[in-house]
């Protein structure tokens, strides 16, 4: 006789309020949980798809108090169409040398990185970040994942951007880029130069993270289109120029 072990229990949790780094006077919640063994990347990928965002080994969604406002969005990769801004993006980056790196943390890159906090995120928690810390973001990871290097002819890093690996795309956990290279647009660049990696693996999405209508730092992720919104537990296309935030996904048990 044979016997089948016990499937382990997984457990979310609900963190403490603090203040909303988004909207200014709101509440953050999340649920949280940790992705680790065998399961992690089964696991993420199935909570990716329910509006979940990986930090380290811990995977997170919002369960905010009376606040809906940050919505999962991603891009529908393979039928992706640049608007004529974005034409003019891809134009400024015809020369810049991309390529895929282990998730392994460098003195480079954690120059660059602090650069970019002082100048966009000074008041914010990353802005004190030590490399240790720095190291951990980058390479605390139990899934695959890669830092996509953006350099410029002369081979100086001029951007980074933290990527996970999923079943159905690519996911941007975070990036980073030289702020004085405002004619190249960094940041836009990098979303669509992921979303042509997605089409080259034949993965069908790249997830964006939280739309956040009322923040000037996160509204800028409904310019990529076609794109989905999770709303009510189904992705939808996000169509209007302009949608009244809507329920995000918040299944706390989505396996």
């Amino acid at each position: 006789m044979s016997f089948k072990p016990a499937r382990r229990p997984h457990f979310f949790y609900t963190t403490a309020p603090l203040p909303c780094p988004y909207v200014q006077g709101r509440t953050e919640r999340k649920v949280v949980t940790e992705l680790a063994g065998v399961t992690a990347e089964s696991l993420h990928d199935k909570l990716s798809r329910g509006g979940f965002r990986r930090s380290h080994n811990i995977a997170y969604a919002p369960v905010c108090p009376a606040c809906n406002a940050c919505i999962p969005i991603r891009i529908r990769a393979a039928e992706f169409t640049p608007s004529r801004t974005q034409k003019r993006i891809i134009r400024a980056n015809a020369d810049m040398q991309v390529q895929e790196m282990p998730p392994r943390a460098t003195a480079e890159q954690f120059q660059l990185f602090q650069a970019y906090q002082r100048q966009r995120h000074g008041e914010g928690d990353m802005a004190t970040m030590s490399f240790y810390d720095y190291r951990a973001m980058i390479e605390d990871t139990p899934i695959e994942t890669s830092v996509v290097e953006f350099r410029l002819p002369g081979g100086q890093l001029a951007g980074a951007c933290l990527t996970d690996r999923l079943g159905d795309g690519l996911s941007a956990v975070y990036s980073f880029f030289d702020t004085e290279l405002t004619a190249r647009s960094l940041g836009t660049f990098a979303i669509i130069w992921l979303a042509g990696r997605a089409v080259e693996l034949a993965l069908p999405h790249v997830y964006l993270g939280y739309w956040v209508e009322e923040s000037r730092k996160m509204a800028y992720k409904a310019r990529f289109r076609p794109s989905e919104i999770l709303r009510a537990g189904q992705w939808t296309d996000l169509q209007a120029p302009r949608l009244t935030a809507a329920p995000a996904l918040l299944a706390t048990s989505p396996v």
